[in-house]
């Protein structure tokens, strides 16, 4: 179960670290206030980055509702985050 906070903050951490990894980014960029635009990311660093946390969490994430709206690093992070949890609750 990761609805632990600690839980949390080591996923939305290990989110991080992919974004900053597949992204090409430098980490101390990937803050929460960031906005996508500013870390130049484009939609096909978004694909890559979500295709590395697909293959590291072992679920899959569509590219639609929430995903699509997050305009900053935080709203990305928390809408993947999210729905990690969900699809390992149903596991």
């Amino acid at each position: 179960m990761t609805d632990q906070p600690q839980d949390l903050s080591k996923l939305k951490e290990d989110i991080i670290e992919v974004i900053a990894s597949e992204g090409m980014v430098d980490r101390s960029k990937v803050t929460p206030d960031a906005t996508i635009e500013s870390l130049d990311l484009k939609s096909v660093d978004i694909v890559m980055i979500l295709t590395a946390l697909e293959e590291k969490f072992n679920v899959y994430i569509p590219m639609d509702g929430s995903l699509q709206e997050a305009k900053t690093v935080e709203s990305l992070i928390d809408a993947i985050a999210q729905h990690i949890q969900k699809e390992r609750e149903t596991q």
